[in-house]
């Protein structure tokens, strides 16, 4: 029973995540930014080293909170977003 209902709740999370998509204007300044924040959460759950190395190369107290917070698939795609929509700006030129 309990799995039955995390399915239809996973479900229902990811539909309305697909309606919200489907509202926003994807130019290409959007999709670029939605594609390489997917790679980027995609990436870190299928190499965990990653993290683990980028924590480590730093060091200390800060290598272990970089770590700890790249180590995430949701944190490291969020911050991409964060970062690509700082960086790239409002406005597309076309």
């Amino acid at each position: 029973v309990l799995g039955g209902a995390t399915i239809v709740m996973f479900g229902t999370v990811a539909i309305a995540g697909i309606k919200i998509l489907a509202t926003v204007n994807m130019n290409r300044r959007n999709m670029l930014i939605l594609a390489v924040s997917f790679g980027m959460g995609i990436g870190v759950l299928l190499v965990p080293q990653f993290a683990a190395s980028l924590g480590g190369n730093i060091g200390g107290t800060f290598g272990k909170l970089v770590q700890s917070i790249f180590s995430s698939a949701i944190t490291t795609g969020g911050l991409t977003v964060l970062l690509l929509s700082a960086i790239m700006g409002e406005k597309e030129a076309d």
